[in-house]
């Protein structure tokens, strides 16, 4: 059974992982962020107020966060056949896993940007600086570290999404999982894919970890 094959077999299954979780953190981070940013912004003591977006924005991101990823996963299948040309295989993933990831990184942002001093906000907007140059130049910057944690998270949860999501033949190791370790009842399979996904999850970690605590300033002072 492990011939070459089989390895080609797993490798392939590894880099469609890697590939399916990089390309969806990135594509999720697009949209997050920014909605991230505007949860923090239009507060009721945000720089630009909007109770009413803020409230919208919040049930939006509070609806889709409730989605449990297998329903998702099912139930936008249309779209992602309308997008993608079919459902099966990695890069189909990376539709549903956008979709589940990108409020739940809008959530992390948000939590990052709420940890930054509210003095040094103040401080610009007593200086005069416009919205849009606090985001950029103290909002922003002042939660470098806490975001790299944030997308450390993210990483390591669409990685498990993604894994789940060969259960309708997404590819990937979580494919080989359940083809293999599950339905043909080949436990040393299973048993190397789980193994794979838990380095390649702790790599993930520690990366985020190493680079945060190197651009945390208040750690080096």
């Amino acid at each position: 059974m492990w011939d070459s094959s089989t390895w080609m077999m797993i490798g392939k299954g590894l880099l469609e992982t890697v590939y399916m979780t990089l390309l969806s953190t990135l594509a999720a981070y697009v949209i997050g962020l920014p909605l991230g940013v505007l949860l923090v912004t239009s507060e009721n003591n945000g720089i630009l107020p909007k109770p009413k977006l803020n409230k919208i924005l919040n049930v939006i991101v509070n609806l889709l966060r409730s989605i449990p990823f297998l329903i998702l996963l099912i139930a936008v299948m249309p779209v992602t056949r309308a997008l993608i040309g079919t459902t099966i295989g990695s890069t189909a993933t990376v539709v549903p896993l956008v979709i589940a990831a990108a409020p739940f990184i809008a959530r992390l942002v948000e939590s990052s940007l709420q940890e930054v001093d509210k003095g040094v906000i103040e401080a610009a907007v007593s200086m005069g600086c416009s919205p849009f140059q606090i985001i950029r130049k103290v909002m922003l910057p002042e939660s470098v570290p806490s975001l790299i944690t944030g997308a450390a998270i993210a990483t390591t949860t669409i990685l498990g999404y993604s894994a789940m999501a060969g259960i309708v033949g997404g590819g990937g190791l979580g494919d080989i999982a359940i083809r293999y370790g599950l339905y043909r009842y080949q436990n040393d399979m299973m048993f190397v894919t789980v193994a794979l996904l838990v380095i390649v999850v702790q790599i993930a970690q520690e990366l985020g970890t190493g680079i945060a605590r190197k651009r945390d300033k208040r750690k080096q002072s």
